[in-house]
């Protein structure tokens, strides 16, 4: 079992940490959140760094509250990975054809929308839970079926499965592999809703300012606990839609796929108690649970099965985790470095900016080795085809 470490402090909520090269920053952030009134109990992921609120990669159990912020801006942000009866050698001899697909069917940047809008029956849920989802339910229609920009992607990559699983026999796959969230909308309700947070609680101050709550049994927890819900079916069916078009664009046929949300909270039974569990940048890991866990665009990802791990909360991290801003990046790196370092991990790059480029996240295979107690590794996913928002892209992760 890798190490890892309790924090216990007085009139703070227990927590452990994963990885031993966190961010100081991060780390505070999470004693920050721990100490809080209504904290129960947190946990640090081993690809930690600092947030808004809660740093990404922590996880925070409080009692009768949620924290917009400790459910991050990007609401829903998740992964799903869909594995196609289509050859692997596609990715060889056809990268024009799965580029065009690509291309075709989903759109990158900031307010991206599609010529023409998808019909879903997300579309057809309750948009007036909140005056926030009520106001952009246009916007959420025209963006349904995009990929937004940031550390967004949708990539094809090469699936090993070293042993029967997921309905599918042993040995490498085509799939087709997506992160994004819930767009503008999601956007939108965290911004509506941080801020009536913060109001709420003007004894916050410093670090902890930005952790202010909300009762869920009061109308504003309510408003955002629904909005928050349903920006989850909205990404969930943008991911659906994403895979779907490409897939028929293809003429391919999907034999299995796995997702899952890394920016959410649930209502979770912990210590005997019903608590609302918020990961932030981290994947739902209980027992038999399957989750995706990305690497970088020329790194693996990972399909893992969760442990059951109470100590984590059923948490693992949910990628691996920047090391530098984005500034830093691109005062560091040149295109140069990238394209040497794209031609010898064999992958093709449609667009991307240098501040998504592998040098500025943690070795991934470090990241899955200080979480082995949390999940075991189904499959690996070898990217070859990757498409990000282009260069100069505001972020929106």
């Amino acid at each position: 079992m890798p190490p890892s470490k309790e924090h216990n402090s007085k009139g703070a909520a227990p927590w452990k940490q994963w990885g031993s090269d966190l961010e100081p920053t991060a780390i505070d952030q999470m004693r920050a959140a721990a100490a809080l009134p209504v904290a129960v109990a947190g946990a640090l992921m081993p690809d930690a760094h600092p947030g808004f609120g809660l740093p990404i990669g922590g996880v925070l159990a409080t009692d009768n509250a949620v924290i917009p912020y400790a459910v991050g801006v990007d609401i829903a942000c998740r992964m799903r990975i869909t594995v196609l009866d289509t050859p692997p050698t596609a990715l060889r001899g056809e990268t024009k054809r799965l580029t065009n697909a690509i291309e075709r069917e989903t759109r990158f940047g900031i307010g991206a929308k599609l010529d023409k809008p998808h019909q879903h029956d997300v579309m057809d849920a309750d948009w007036s839970v909140s005056p926030v989802t009520r106001s952009n339910k246009d916007k959420a229609r025209a963006q349904l079926g995009t990929s937004g920009s940031g550390n967004h992607f949708v990539e094809f990559g090469v699936l090993s499965l070293p042993a029967p699983d997921l309905g599918l026999e042993a040995g490498d796959y085509l799939a087709l592999l997506s992160h994004s969230g819930s767009r503008g909308a999601g956007a939108a309700v965290c911004d509506h809703y941080s801020k009536l947070a913060m109001s709420l609680h003007p004894e916050l101050t410093g670090p902890q300012k930005q952790l202010a709550w909300l009762k869920l049994d009061t109308q504003p927890g309510q408003e955002y606990w629904q909005a928050m819900n349903l920006m989850g079916r909205y990404a969930a069916a943008n991911h659906e839609l994403i895979h779907k078009s490409i897939a028929r664009n293809l003429g391919a046929r999907a034999l299995a796929h796995v997702e899952n949300h890394h920016n959410f909270a649930w209502i979770e039974e912990h210590m005997g108690l019903n608590l609302v569990v918020h990961r932030k940048g981290a994947t739902p890991a209980g027992k038999g649970v399957l989750g995706v866990i990305p690497g970088s665009m020329t790194a693996p990802a990972f399909v893992v099965r969760g442990r059951g791990s109470e100590d984590s909360l059923l948490s693992a991290s949910h990628g691996a985790g920047r090391i530098m801003s984005r500034t830093e990046a691109k005062k560091r790196f040149t295109w140069s470095d990238l394209k040497r370092h794209l031609e010898e991990k064999q992958v093709n790059l449609i667009s991307a900016g240098l501040d998504e480029s592998p040098f500025v996240y943690k070795d991934i295979h470090d990241v899955m080795a200080a979480q082995t107690d949390l999940v075991e590794v189904v499959a690996t996913f070898e990217p070859r085809l990757v498409k990000m928002a282009p260069a100069g892209e505001r972020a929106e992760d």
